[in-house]
């Protein structure tokens, strides 16, 4: 799995195109679904934390985005808004005091962009449904 990078206080990677099935992020190889946080991103593999489409993104993997140092969390819910966020991968973004953004994949990576450079900002994308 290619990381780009550490959260030492650097910008996030900007995701430069979108499109179903494929994304491209800033010094990342072209892929999928992306976990992107402030100084790097990786390739954001659904299996290391149990995530699927129900019951949706588990907590292990925006634990992941707050230990990089996020502050700000951008969650896409895909394309056709079949990802899912459970109520207590939501609890653990609140308890650690996170700024939470919920969007359709391409709303997400508009926020997401916009955020860059200004925020701490992390986030998970998912380019198909």
């Amino acid at each position: 799995m290619t990381d780009l990078g550490a959260s030492d206080g650097a910008v996030s990677p900007r995701i430069t195109a979108l499109e179903w099935g494929r994304m491209e992020v800033d010094g990342l190889a072209p892929g999928k679904d992306f976990a992107l946080y402030p100084g790097g991103g990786r390739p954001w593999d659904w299996a290391e934390h149990g995530t699927r489409h129900d019951p949706g993104i588990q907590s292990g993997d925006v634990r992941d985005l707050l230990d990089r140092g996020a502050e700000v969390i951008v969650l896409s819910l895909g394309m056709d808004l079949r990802l899912r966020v459970p109520p207590e991968t939501l609890a653990v973004l609140r308890e650690a005091g996170a700024e939470v953004h919920l969007a359709e994949t391409r709303e997400a990576v508009a926020l997401y962009n916009a955020l860059t450079g200004a925020r701490r900002v992390g986030g998970l994308f998912h380019s198909t449904c």
